[in-house]
């Protein structure tokens, strides 16, 4: 698969773009940009808004950055997204998620996947006593 943008190497990207490049990396410690981010500095407004976005979402809180990165692995793996998948994986598996964990996390997936799909189909109409939630 290739992008349908042109990626912004940090050579060529403008000041603006090489700021959130430089949080990127110093906060993920590494020493590259990800293609991710790269694809996504072709419209820098939308690079710092997600980069930002997810900073401020994935930061500690109420829920464990585990929690949060197989939140994550749950919502792409229903959205297809092969990149998503890989990356929260390894971010997750680097707060502690098991194997064991991710194979639970993975069947919980399917089942609500393929439970959601059966109700959309059936139109089943939602009971009065889950309303009051």
């Amino acid at each position: 698969m290739s992008a349908t943008v042109t990626p912004v190497a940090y050579e060529d990207a403008s000041d603006e773009v090489r700021a959130v490049y430089d949080d990127i990396m110093s906060s993920r410690n590494i020493d590259f940009v990800p293609n991710v981010w790269r694809t996504l500095a072709s419209h820098p407004p939308t690079l710092a808004r997600v980069w930002y976005g997810l900073e401020e979402i994935m930061a500690p809180g109420a829920l464990d950055a585990r929690t949060k990165e197989m939140i994550a692995v749950a919502v792409s793996a229903t959205n297809g997204c092969e990149y998503c998948i890989r990356s929260h994986t390894r971010q997750a598996r680097g707060h502690g998620m098991t194997e064991e964990m991710y194979g639970e996390l993975m069947a919980v997936i399917g089942m609500f996947n393929q439970t959601n799909k059966l109700i959309e189909g059936y139109q089943v109409e939602v009971d009065d006593f889950l309303k009051e939630i």
